[in-house]
């Protein structure tokens, strides 16, 4: 890696085989966390099982030992009341405007939101009338209430059986969740209204019901409670229907990720002709074509044409990125402009995008370890909420309400429980915070990664590759005055080290051919190189020599018969002074006996690498450089950047002991690295962030990965982080606050059966809606950058 140790770190012992694996499933009929803490114990209950649900994916991601299967697995959730099914296999080939990757999981997703928004149609169409007479006396006409009977008896039996049935199902299995809560009241209320009909004398003709939220202390079973029947599942219905969609979009990053996939692509074939094949057929080593507006099918490398290619689907670069021969392109990109041809070097799982793909997916099956408290919460809620509408019903009773009123406390009390939000706070907020996150180019690990990012306060910096940009560059050519010239000097250079091997012959050239592109560099002949000096040739007649400054002594001749250092005007030799106490390389080019340039060659900053630094600065995380490079070379990029705290010399193993000693001081310690000598110092630490362009075992090592390549992303992440988890912990303290609110309010009987039922639906449609802002999170508010970029001011934390 550049002027880095690339020792690569000893390997981890680890057992020839891996006692478990991990298992998706797709677990149906949850509504709440109270069902996902009883599917996690069902499972965990099995020798060497442990199990994370998400609510809002209605995924379980099951850790198992090898000996057990699958069909085990899905046994045990069945058994438990619910349905389980391993994820199909991704179709290879997706039909006309299918997402790539689409199964039948998604089409029955779809027929089940168009079989609820068809049961909330007709539910609402039939409580309409029952709520507005029964909430408006002056509308009450004789016999009224037998009508709403009429109209509430399919809607308490048809329209609240996805309730029933599940509440049912748990009964079978010994089991309470939010179903059962609002089976109950739904069961209570209607009940009640049949007795008062029937029997308590409400079916009078002339019958009057004003519409009240107290229980009383007398008068007799006059009253119905048919608006409650209608009310309750109306509200949780479209509660959950808004709430479904809306977690659907929190979605809709990862969804847009499966779409970069190509379906079809032109490969060419050994005779120089094309034929357009299935993108599963593609093979590492065959070349395909990319046109103009077309995606490339999959990662390679540039085999001819030029392009510019737009990746902000991709990495979140938002310009152009220019793509030349050799240059690597990203499968997903699209080709703006030219045609280029492209070798393949990685498909199906091995791309970039599959790779970036399956880490937000594996983020968000993840839970912080609030939702887990929560989660433990949920699964005695619903007990506590029965006994406490048991005691509630028995209280007013034994106080001398009217039996209608106590039974309206109760149903309240049953009904405004709602541990939905509980079980949603965290998965939401994952789910628009990593997708997002994506959308920016920074992929977090999971909800780990995420609480461990906010409490970060040192990092440890990688040089080569990181800060800078890992390849020997020309920063500065200074010609002597009256000379040839800098051009002049600069064509002849590069065309005599047109023929060396060296880095820094390659960067001399690369610079030489940049600063004429359309003038070709003339030939070279009588090239020589000489080790630990440098080369010479004969360019257009003249002798042409780069060498080193520090090879050859002034009046003297070399052993091997080198010339001698001539003396150095003054221009040049300030020149080659600066560039010594930059810690550049520095060479003199030499035409005919004279000086005519120095040229100054090293490892170049990354542009954005300062405001990066000052942005993690400024958020209370503190830089550390730790490289194998040079004390000269690392303090003076150091220097540059304002690091104070710098290690030069470092091994692999010594920027490991680094870690530990950091950690061991108290300090919460990030590492962000790119190559294999950081991968040992990036599993070390709190949290690892690896560069996307970097090595696979640094990526493998990291929590967090930066997919352009861009060091200006690791403050992103860090504010990413602590936007998310302060969402989550407002979704956590509003989703228990509430309940601590409504259900003492609905026991007292200040809340009504239907106002508790909006109540917590509102509730649940309040945290998902918190959670969706994190989707147009920005890590500079706009207005804010609009002000910066009119000043012309850097980023601010």
């Amino acid at each position: 890696m550049g002027a880095e140790s690339t020792t690569a770190p000893a390997a981890p012992t680890a057992a020839a085989a891996p006692e478990s694996v991990t298992t998706d499933l797709i677990v149906g009929g949850m509504t709440c966390a109270a069902c996902v803490n009883r599917v996690e114990k069902k499972l965990g209950r099995l020798d060497g099982v442990s199990a994370t649900v998400n609510l809002a994916t209605g995924r379980a991601r099951v850790r198992h030992p090898l000996g057990t299967a699958a069909d085990e697995l899905v046994a045990v959730v069945v058994r438990a009341g619910y349905t389980a099914e391993l994820p199909p296999p991704p179709d290879p080939e997706p039909r006309a405007g299918e997402a790539p990757g689409g199964t039948g999981e998604e089409a029955a997703r779809a027929d089940e939101a168009r079989a609820e928004r068809q049961r909330l149609l007709v539910t609402a169409l039939l409580s309409l009338p029952v709520l507005v007479l029964s909430m408006v006396p002056d509308w009450q006409f004789r016999n009224w209430q037998w009508l709403c009977f009429v109209l509430t008896a399919p809607v308490a039996v048809w329209g609240a059986w996805p309730f029933h049935r599940r509440a049912l199902a748990g009964l079978r299995h010994a089991a309470a969740t939010m179903d059962t809560l609002v089976s109950l009241g739904v069961a209570a209320s209607f009940s009640w209204s049949a007795y008062a009909l029937f029997l308590g004398g409400a079916g009078e003709p002339g019958m009057r019901m004003p519409f009240e939220v107290l229980p009383s202390a007398g008068g007799g079973a006059h009253h119905v409670y048919l608006e409650a029947a209608v009310g309750v599942p109306l509200s949780v219905l479209a509660g959950r229907f808004l709430e479904s969609r809306a977690r659907r979009g929190t979605g809709a990053a990862l969804r847009s990720l499966a779409s970069l996939a190509v379906k079809d692509v032109a490969v060419r074939d050994a005779g120089g002709g094309e034929r357009r094949v299935p993108v599963g057929q593609l093979r590492v080593g065959q070349q395909f074509i990319a046109r103009p507006g077309e995606r490339v099918a999959t990662d390679g490398v540039v085999v001819s044409g030029n392009s510019a290619l737009d990746l902000s689907l991709v990495t979140g670069e938002s310009e152009p990125v220019e793509a030349g021969p050799g240059q690597e392109v990203v499968g997903g990109a699209v080709n703006a402009s030219g045609l280029l041809v492209v070798r393949a070097t990685a498909v199906g799982a091995d791309t970039q995008l599959a790779r970036i793909t399956r880490m937000v997916t594996e983020a968000q099956a993840g839970k912080a370890r609030a939702q887990r408290l929560a989660d433990a919460a949920a699964g005695v809620f619903v007990p506590v909420v029965l006994t406490l509408a048991v005691t509630v019903l028995g209280f007013w009773l034994g106080a001398g309400a009217d039996p209608q009123g106590a039974v309206t406390a109760a149903v309240a009390v049953l009904v405004v429980a709602c541990p939905c939000a509980l079980g949603l706070a965290t998965p939401t907020a994952l789910l628009a915070a990593t997708g997002r996150g994506a959308q920016l180019g920074v992929l977090v690990g999971g909800p780990r990664a995420l609480e461990t990012l906010r409490r970060v306060d040192t990092v440890v910096l990688d040089k080569t590759g990181t800060l800078t940009t890992g390849h020997m560059t020309v920063t500065d050519v200074t010609a002597a005055p009256g000379g040839l010239g800098r051009e002049a000097a600069l064509r002849l250079a590069g065309a005599v080290e047109r023929g060396s091997e060296h880095p820094l012959g390659r960067a001399l050239t690369a610079y030489a051919r940049g600063a004429e592109p359309e003038a070709e560099l003339p030939p070279v002949s009588d090239f020589r190189a000489t080790p630990g000096w440098g080369v010479r040739g004969t360019v257009e007649g003249h002798r042409v020599e780069v060498c080193s400054p520090g090879t050859a002594h002034s009046g003297t001749k070399h052993a091997q018969g080198v010339p001698e250092r001539p003396l150095l005007s003054e221009e040049l030799a300030t020149a080659l002074a600066d560039a010594e106490a930059a810690a550049r390389t520095v060479v003199l080019v030499r035409v005919d006996g004279v000086v005519e340039a120095v040229v100054a060659v090293g490892d170049v900053l990354r542009a954005g690498s300062y405001r990066a630094v000052d942005r993690l600065r400024r958020l209370g995380v503190e830089p550390v450089l730790a490289t194998g490079d040079r004390p000269a070379v690392a303090h003076a990029v150091a220097a540059e950047l304002g690091i104070g705290e710098v290690y030069a010399g470092c091994t692999p193993e010594d920027k490991a002991e680094l870690v530990e000693r950091l950690r061991g001081a108290g300090r919460r310690v990030a590492v962000l690295g790119d190559g294999v000598n950081d991968a040992a110092a990036l599993a070390r630490a709190d949290l690892g962030i690896a560069m996307g362009c970097g090595s696979d075992a640094a990526i493998g090592a990291a929590d967090v990965t930066l997919v352009a390549g861009d060091i200006g992303a690791a403050a992103v992440a860090v504010r990413l982080a602590r936007r998310t988890l302060a969402t989550i912990r407002a979704n956590l303290v509003w989703a228990f606050g509430y309940n601590a609110l409504a259900v003492p309010l609905a026991a007292v009987g200040r809340l009504g059966p239907m106002t508790a039922a909006v109540a917590m639906s509102l509730s649940s449609l309040l945290v998902v809606g918190n959670s969706l802002r994190l989707r147009t999170w920005e890590p500079v508010p706009r207005s804010a950058a609009r002000a910066r970029g009119a000043r012309g001011g850097s980023f601010g934390a």
